[in-house]
């Protein structure tokens, strides 16, 4: 599942079915389905990436982290610290 291509609208956030989510431009992957989970964004929100490679980042600004693919450095939008559906959890 390509993740985060921006062309058309995002068609994956409200798709919950088993699988890996993969970088749009070079197919790393990125996310698994266990980790998504229902959020207000317009986008897929994940608590976690699939390995400590699958993504960089970069802080942006406080509370939120530039992320991009670990493998390609496509574009991915950012990590919110504290965001996510736990505490202390953050929002892919």
């Amino acid at each position: 599942m390509s993740f985060c291509s921006f062309l058309g609208g995002e068609v994956f956030k409200d798709h919950f079915q088993p699988g890996i989510y993969v970088c749009a431009k070079c197919g790393h992957e990125l996310f698994s389905s266990r980790a998504k989970y229902e959020h207000s964004s317009p986008w897929p929100a994940f608590t976690e990436t699939l390995r400590g490679d699958s993504v960089a980042k970069r802080q942006e600004r406080p509370g939120a982290l530039k992320v991009t693919c670990g493998k390609c450095g496509n574009g991915l939008g950012h990590e919110f610290l504290n965001d996510g559906p736990r505490r202390g959890q953050s929002r892919f």
